[in-house]
């Protein structure tokens, strides 16, 4: 890779280009290669999205609509037993579970709104479409778990200083039907949730509720073995404070993404250092790589091209970067802008404390 050289006697020949340099601006190498190019650059780019949409640029599958679909159904019948029969045995533990339940039926329909959003097309106001709604619904299921976790804690403290009665048995079996539900509700998006934070979050929601429903059933037993009654809310701020220690990182990784953060799977530095490998490029400024959605990362660049280029980007140049940039980093929605050296001396967003 040749050094920048910027001689100040080739700025007629760089300010005759000046056009030509900014007009280059690739969405996913669409643009910046020549007219003889254009069918060849446009065909491999199409074949590169229907790649990248069944592996890197993961979405939500249509099947998780029916996912979520069961989820709230069981939760919702299970969450009006659960309650009656928690202030009927007077169990803090039921009521606990209960509310866990609400907020998870709560939270299951606030991630389906956001995969079914998040799938809208962009439109002129919302150019990205909706995806960052799924963004919102990760950040809004941790801050909903943490805040109702906390509220169980409270209750559970005044239950130790204040004991009250609890039917042990008609705890445990309702707590036993509510593993079987929450456990089955969070199997329906175990796999979604390895790559998805949105889901990450329903199945999170989910399995902490059949942590909770263990944990009461423990209780009880134990209750019916020694008749010591704060046994119920000692497990209880147990479960809550596990519950919370599992739902930071939701909570970090989720406000990360709100707040535009590089995706904690990508080091900045490395993709950096790969845009400065590409063929005719000495330099580059104004870079940046940001979630979008809990699935997909876009970049933008501008790319400073060698002044023996002639005004003109190397064949492929933008289709190999964008191919690149998805398979070895995930990035999938790429933009490079192509720059001469006069170009980049006069470009306003060249100092990195711009924005």
């Amino acid at each position: 890779m040749g050094e920048c050289q910027h001689n100040h006697g080739d700025h007629d020949s760089h300010d005759h280009n000046h056009d030509h340099g900014h007009d280059t601006h690739s969405h996913n190498g669409h643009a910046g290669h020549d007219h003889n190019d254009h069918d060849h650059a446009d065909h491999d780019c199409g074949h590169a999205h229907g790649r990248l949409f069944g592996h890197h640029h993961v979405h939500t599958p249509a099947s998780y609509g029916r996912a979520f679909a069961i989820g709230i159904a069981l939760n919702l019948v299970y969450v009006i037993g659960e309650a009656a029969w928690g202030v009927r045995s007077h169990a803090l533990s039921l009521l606990a579970d209960a509310g866990h339940n609400l907020s998870d039926v709560l939270a299951l329909g606030a991630a389906w709104l956001a995969e079914i959003l998040s799938r809208r097309s962009p439109s002129r106001n919302f150019t990205y479409g909706l995806r960052r709604s799924s963004i919102l619904a990760a950040l809004g299921n941790a801050v909903a778990l943490l805040v109702v976790t906390g509220g169980i804690m409270w209750e559970a403290v005044l239950r130790l200083i204040h004991p009250h009665p609890v039917a042990g048995v008609a705890v445990m079996v309702v707590a036993g039907i509510g593993i079987a539900v929450n456990g089955m509700t969070a199997m329906l998006f175990a796999s979604g949730g390895k790559t998805d934070l949105n889901l990450h979050g329903a199945f999170l929601h989910m399995a902490s509720d059949a942590l909770m429903s263990l944990a009461v059933v423990a209780g009880g037993g134990l209750i019916l073995m020694t008749g010591w009654l704060r046994i119920d809310p000692i497990i209880c701020l147990v479960v809550s404070v596990s519950i919370i220690v599992a739902t930071w990182s939701l909570l970090r990784d989720s406000l990360d993404m709100a707040l535009d953060r590089v995706p904690r799977g990508i080091n900045a530095a490395q993709v950096d250092a790969f845009l400065r490998t590409l063929p005719g490029v000495c330099d580059l400024h104004d870079l940046h790589i940001w979630p979008i959605s809990t699935t997909e990362t876009a970049l933008t660049v501008h790319l400073v091209r060698n002044a023996s280029e002639n005004g003109h980007a190397p064949d492929g140049l933008l289709n190999r970067a964008a191919r690149e940039l998805r398979e070895r980093f995930g990035i999938v929605h790429p933009t490079l802008q192509i720059e001469t050296l006069g170009d980049a001396d006069h470009c306003v967003l060249a100092d990195a404390h711009t924005v």
